[in-house]
């Protein structure tokens, strides 16, 4: 392990002894197992700069992967600060590192320089085309399957595909879509892993060159890899490489992704002699807080196992709230949030959690009710919108004229009278006879009308001036020649602006193919917010070079962006204002005061989650709990509305993993949840400490919302509702077969049994 703490470099003395021991680390395989705010970034990033500066290797036989570009920056960055010659190791995401590779050996797969990255979107057009008149749910399910099987790295005649998909027609349609793409000369996600794997099976000149290069593979989020990523790591080592791997089992959330949690627990067996060194400070979050997260995940069985320490200390104990529905739900975070930004101000402290998007209706009413400052992670993303998507499908197919999808989405918007038969007859014609589409266009024009003649050339023409702007230095393009030197440029009638480098080229194409007219033409707001998103695009391409090069490169960045958008990308410096967020989208992020909504049997966990479903759901419950640094609630309701009804719900699975002494109990326990959640103290429920009071109502009735009960006829159900009538008290009660039942109090008859009681 080397020298001793006084000979250590200045950079290594701020780590602890188990950071540095990994950072000093060589030879066997290495497994770092880094628990949630453990300091793995700081050690990654170490460990790159330590090796270049004393153990002298060449940065360019380094290659450290990630998941994110945000990541990969934030690691390139830190190494530099320790040793500028950092930057020369390649530090890139798998599939940067995927579309790198291909753009230089993609030959050796009948793929030309100039491919481009199909999206979701692109692959479920090329598909709709091949499946006919299929229903959307199934092209869309086709799509998914075949992504899955590309990141399980199963071909079309594998015989494990049935596990993806069992129907006997999948085959068929994933090797249709596998010769559709091969034809466009494009490639999706799932290739830019897929594919290099294969080439580098299949040529050995070229996989020893890679195994000579790299001496060091890092691998940060080990936990996310899926199949197909571990075989290209495993294609890439050499016998001499050392090899790397930072991950956490207790946050392998993405298993819907293809995430493969069995990477990381198999990672010893699979490179035999590695060692295991944990990383269990953690700097986050306080000691109670993670021995509620802890007793959480503790209880799945495939795990390495590993204790997080708090360096933290003190700290409040996580509250455990009752509610009677969801409405006091959202009520009771609000009133909480509100009530601390009094004394603060700052909301931007606060994150809700919510399993599913479609909970954050009810906390958005609320909080807008309220004049609660919110912003939504997850909305609808730039590179999604309309008018965004059709921008880049012209610039895609001015790189590729074989693009299939991009044509059919562009060549008739605006309509220039070439309608689907007029475009299908054009995409035969090139599968017939060869080359590009816009060679295939030229050939059939003859037969159409007209019109259509005239829109084909017109769109032909567009494609022609975009590719010749680019072949153009910038002095030489018309806008060049005629903007007037150090002065803004004006606004043209689209309200469009080019500035320098490739804007030119993305500003001419929008506004000569009609676009920026054509969505320019809704509604005035609508209209208006469209065209500053297609000058927003406009904007962004002037950071690259006007030239074809310049154009791939802008197009490449925008796909592996998009794809691996960073979840914390809304939340903007200075943007003071309550996170609502989806358990899933909090990886990697962290606030002062989270609370964890919804935690109810059939809504986090699911009913269907079961073995290794179930592990998972108590991952991610345990990466939520570990967001918080200073507090933690979590609340579960007694009544939710599911399918458009109230229906009685238990407490969380989870919640009765954790060790009630750890907690603070806010609200009445459900009957049955445990001993250790007693009736609690304070203020109502909106004070910490407290439990729900009967109102006046409530006490006449002698029923209390909230409250279970048991009916001969009905079986068991809750109380929804207590009001005054003419009559007296009147009781709504909802039983778990959906019946809703209305009594007088102190009429219901002798079926009636409670089951709790204040």
């Amino acid at each position: 392990m080397g020298a001793g703490a006084e000979d250590l470099p200045s950079y290594l003395e701020i780590l602890n002894p188990e950071q540095r021991q990994a950072v000093l680390h060589t030879g066997k395989p290495l497994l770092i197992l880094a628990g949630a705010g453990s300091g793995k970034t700081r050690v990654i990033t170490t460990k790159i700069a330590w090796l270049i500066r004393e153990r002298g290797l060449n940065p360019r036989s380094i290659l450290a992967v990630t998941f994110t570009n945000k990541a990969a920056r934030e690691m390139a960055g830190r190494a530099r600060l320790i040793d500028e010659r950092a930057g020369d190791a390649m530090l890139r995401t798998f599939h940067s590192f995927g579309a790198w590779f291909l753009r230089r050996y993609g030959n050796l797969a009948g793929l030309d320089s100039g491919f481009v990255i199909y999206d979701n979107d692109d692959t479920l057009s090329l598909l709709a085309a091949i499946m006919n008149d299929s229903p959307k749910a199934e092209v869309k399910q086709t799509a998914y399957n075949i992504a899955r099987a590309k990141d399980y790295f199963l071909s079309p005649d594998d015989p494990a595909l049935s596990g993806i998909d069992h129907r006997k027609k999948f085959r068929s349609l994933y090797a249709q879509y596998e010769e559709r793409m091969a034809r466009t000369g494009n490639v999706d996600f799932g290739d830019l892993i897929k594919k290099p794997v294969e080439i580098l099976r299949k040529e050995p000149d070229v996989a020893r060159r890679f195994r000579e290069r790299f001496a060091v593979i890092m691998v940060d989020e080990y936990q996310d890899a899926n199949v197909a990523q571990f075989e290209l790591l495993k294609e890439l080592c050499g016998p001499g490489a050392y090899v790397c791997v930072v991950g956490d089992d207790d946050q392998s959330i993405y298993r819907f992704r293809g995430a493969e949690v069995k990477n990381i627990l198999e990672f010893p067996d699979r490179f035999p002699g590695t060692e295991i060194i944990r990383l269990e400070r953690n700097y986050r979050s306080t000691a109670p807080i993670l021995r509620a997260a802890s007793s959480v995940v503790d209880h799945n069985r495939g795990r390495l196992g590993k204790t997080l320490r708090a360096e933290r200390s003190g700290g409040k104990l996580p509250a455990l709230v009752f509610l009677p529905d969801q409405d006091e739900e959202t009520a009771f975070c609000a009133t909480l949030i509100a009530n601390a930004a009094e004394k603060t101000a700052s909301w931007s402290d606060w994150a809700v959690l919510y399993r599913t998007n479609a909970q954050s209706l009810g906390f958005e009413t609320e909080f807008l009710r309220r004049g609660i400052p919110y912003k939504v992670v997850g909305s609808l993303k730039f590179y999604e919108r309309e008018e965004i998507k059709d921008a880049l499908a012209l610039l895609s197919f001015l790189v590729n004229p074989r693009d299939e999808v991009a044509f059919r989405r562009m060549v008739n918007k605006p309509a220039r009278g070439l309608g689907p038969v007029k475009v299908e007859r054009i995409v035969e014609e090139c599968a017939l006879r060869g080359g590009d589409l816009a060679g295939a266009a030229r050939r059939v024009a003859p037969e159409y009308s007209a019109k259509a003649r005239s829109g084909l050339e017109a769109f032909l023409k567009v494609i022609e001036d975009g590719c010749a702007a680019l072949e153009k230095p910038p002095a030489e393009t018309a806008e060049a020649k005629q903007a007037p030197k150090k002065r803004r440029p004006a606004r043209d009638r689209e309200g469009l602006v080019s500035g320098e480098g490739l804007s030119l080229c993305v500003a001419q194409l929008v506004k000569d193919s009609g676009i920026a007219g054509y969505h320019q033409m809704q509604d005035e707001a609508a209209g208006n917010q469209r065209l500053n998103n297609l000058q927003e695009l406009v904007n962004a391409a002037s950071l690259y070079a006007l030239s074809r090069e310049g154009l791939l490169e802008f197009l490449e960045h925008i796909e592996l962006d998009r794809s691996t958008e960073d979840r914390s990308k809304d939340s903007a410096t200075g943007n003071n204002a309550v996170t609502l967020i989806t358990f899933h989208n909090t990886k990697g992020l962290e606030y002062r005061r989270v609370i964890m909504t919804g935690l109810e049997q059939g809504v986090f966990p699911r009913e269907d989650k079961k073995g290794e479903e179930l592990e998972e759901e108590r991952r991610l419950f345990y990466v939520g709990a570990t967001r918080a640094m200073d507090e933690l609630y979590f609340c579960s309701c007694v009544v939710r509305r599911i399918f458009g009804r109230p229906m009685p719900v238990d407490p969380s699975l989870f919640l009765r993993e954790i060790d009630k002494s750890g907690l603070r109990i806010i609200g009445k326990a459900p009957y049955g949840f445990g001993s250790a959640a007693s009736p609690a103290r304070g203020r109502g429920v909106y004070g910490e400490g407290s439990g729900h009071r009967k109102s006046g109502v409530e006490s006449r009735a002698g029923w209390r919302r909230g409250e279970r009960l048991f009916h001969d006829d009905y079986g068991y159900g809750s109380v929804l509702e207590v009001r005054d009538s003419e009559e007296g008290p009147v009781v709504r009660v909802c039983f778990e077969t959906g019946k809703e039942l209305r009594f007088l109090s102190g009429h219901q008859g002798s079926g009636f049994v409670k089951i709790s009681d204040e």
